[in-house]
């Protein structure tokens, strides 16, 4: 909480501000210890500003509580020898992992207890776990300093001791598939000084004694500072893929997943602002990718001609200017396919299947619940399945899981996230307007609330975020019940720099085009007034990271337009976090935002940075909370 010594005087805070550094900079030094002393006092002023308050966030968290399944357990999933699942207790913050050996539901037994793990650290958090291909070792890594550098362990399942093997790693792991009763090989990330995942890195590991594995060996290293490396394997188990990828471009590598030390090949060399993604069927690789059109198109390379520079790709499905193609999931049979109706910010399924030759057999859409709804393609670990897992919500409907046999086309219900307490899913309306932006574009904005309330205006918290591509498809949520059952209405604007309506939609939000999403955010929250939604005097915004970033620059701009506004670890300090390239993440930001060290980008970023346009106004009332270690923020 920013201290503000000219009306606080004798506050906790006061004695901190230096009159020589009136923006604060010294609180960049973070590790000393006035600096930490200052939070602390920060803290401590706020705790007394809002103890009036106490009894009601203790209503609200009670409520809250009230209201979602404390004791959580997930679907069964079969892999190849065992079902897997997992299991969260009502007072855990971390769940507890199972198998039984397919078949055999009595022989349950817990592999893994995340609960146990954490229950002695003050910070943890699981970065990622991976089975080996026979289902017998687990490897995981996990953070217990908040700094997002995380440690690799490796376990035999299901009672085997954990081992501590590697250190200042990613999250990220993968198993190569050439495993053998004495060895496998694991991958995984390293990081730059700018906490860049930068290089990937194989280990063989010696089952009988894993902490004696070899040192491991370099992969593949990305020099240039906007690109990031991850790396996964393709459903058929065939390959795994090694990405490179900044913000508009990506270069993919591939190595045999039998043969992990060999030479990765690169699918198809970067070229700027071109992104792709591949996939994998025996026969054929899967390039979706924007290289002659922002929608993106499909194309198929014989796998006999990978490698081969003169190999060309072969069109499956050409761009189109009213649907973005979003991506595609391989399977023995043929591909399924999103895409996004950019008419109706919709995303919609499509099921292929296809010959050894690449003709369709079969072509359809899969049915929708209901619009605007998220429809998506649950992890399906069998490349040969004929059963779909779906997971739909709304803002209405909490989350459903279905089983879909593509055999029958029967849709079975496999569980569905309960509800508790007084206000139902079915006593909720969803609405969906278009708000007419300064240059005339339609942006849709969803409106969610109590459906005996939707003839009048109503308080409205109204939502944003509006960069990356991020599109804020539909999403159920029981915290935002509390709000609901009090009489609000919460409210999305699906503005440009997110892709709601497609890879354009995106480009229209960023770079010398940003101006486009604080506009959107303000039409979104006039329009809402007009349609008679919401109450004019009682609409607050809310933005979280670089949503804060969009709520801090209408805030600037239209303090009269809010009532409050909660900026949740807000991107603020645009202009000096760009100045700064030894900061994590900077330059791969360049693409995002543009590099100040160019003087037209850094005025142009400096006309909308918030902590670069605060002025003498009044401002309606702010929340603003970050994180001492947030490495994006």
């Amino acid at each position: 909480m920013k201290a503000q010594p000219d009306t606080l005087s004798g506050s906790p805070v006061a004695r901190y501000y230096r009159a020589n550094d009136p923006k604060w900079h010294w609180l960049e030094a973070r590790e000393t210890p006035d600096v930490s002393a200052f939070l602390e006092s920060a803290n401590q002023q706020q705790e007394k500003w809002f103890a009036p308050l106490a009894p009601l966030a203790e209503a609200l968290y009670k409520g809250h509580l009230a209201r979602r399944e404390l004791s959580v357990t997930s679907l069964e999933t079969p892999l190849d020898h065992y079902t897997f699942w997992s299991e969260t207790g009502s007072e855990d913050d971390y769940p507890r992992w199972w198998r039984y050996l397919n078949g055999h539901p009595e022989q349950r037994e817990c592999f893994f207890d995340v609960q146990a793990r954490a229950v002695d650290e003050e910070f943890y958090e699981m970065g990622d776990m991976a089975l080996s291909p026979d289902e017998q070792w687990l490897a995981w890594t996990e953070d217990t300093q908040g700094d997002e550098r995380y440690t690799l362990w490796i376990k035999s399942l299901p009672n085997g001791q954990p081992q501590a093997l590697i250190s200042d790693i990613g999250a990220g792991l993968c198993w190569g598939e050439d495993q053998t009763a004495a060895s496998a090989t694991l991958f995984f990330t390293r990081f730059d000084a700018t906490q860049r995942p930068d290089s990937i890195w194989r280990v063989s590991l010696p089952f009988e004694a894993p902490e004696k594995h070899a040192e491991p060996a370099l992969v593949l290293r990305e020099d240039d500072t906007e690109f990031w490396l991850g790396i996964g394997k393709t459903r058929s188990r065939q390959w795994l893929l090694i990405e490179s990828g900044s913000k508009d471009t990506s270069e993919v590598y591939a190595l045999p997943a039998q043969q992990p030390t060999a030479v990765p090949l690169c699918v198809q060399p970067r070229q700027a602002g071109v992104e792709y993604s591949i996939d994998h069927r025996p026969g054929a690789f899967y390039r979706v990718h924007n290289q002659a059109s922002t929608h993106f198109q499909l194309d198929y390379l014989p796998e006999s001609a990978l490698g081969d520079t003169k190999a060309q790709w072969q069109p499956l499905i050409e761009p189109r200017d009213d649907v973005t193609l979003e991506g595609i999931d391989a399977f023995s049979w043929g591909l399924m396919i999103a895409e996004r109706d950019h008419a109706q910010a919709q995303v919609v399924l499509r099921r292929w299947v296809l010959d050894a030759h690449q003709h369709r057999l079969l072509d359809e859409y899969l049915d929708l619940p209901e619009q605007p709804c998220s429809q998506l393609l649950e992890d399906a670990p069998h490349f040969d399945t004929q059963i779909l897992r779906l997971r739909e919500e709304s803002f209405t409907q909490p989350p459903s899981w279905f089983a879909l046999d593509l055999t029958s086309g029967e849709r079975t219900l496999l569980k569905r996230a309960p509800v508790y307490g007084a206000l139902t899913p079915e006593q909720l309306v969803s609405r969906r307007i278009w708000a007419t932006s300064s240059d005339g574009e339609q942006v849709p904005v969803s409106i969610v609330m109590r459906a005996d309330l939707a003839d009048q205006p109503l308080p409205t918290l109204l939502y944003g975020y509006g960069a990356y591509g991020e599109a804020l498809d539909p999403w159920f949520s029981i915290a935002r019940l509390e709000l609901l059952e009090r009489g609000a209405a919460f409210a999305v604007a699906h503005v440009r720099g997110g892709g709601e309506r497609g890879e354009p939609w995106y480009l229209q939000g960023k770079m010398t085009h940003k101006e486009n999403s604080f506009n959107d955010f303000l039409a979104a929250r006039d329009a809402l007034v007009e349609t008679g939604i919401s109450d004019p005097d009682r609409i607050a915004a809310y933005g979280a990271s670089a949503g804060g970033l969009l709520v801090g620059t209408c805030i600037n701009r239209a303090p009269k337009a809010f009532c409050a506004a909660l900026l949740d670890v807000p991107f603020l300090d645009v202009l000096r976090t760009m100045q700064n390239p030894d900061l994590p993440l900077t330059t791969a930001e360049y693409s995002e935002w543009g590099n100040p060290e160019e003087p037209e980008v850094a005025e142009r970023i400096r006309r909308y940075s918030p902590m670069d346009n605060i002025t003498a106004q009044h401002y309606p009332a702010l929340w603003i909370e970050g994180s001492w270690f947030d490495t994006r923020v």
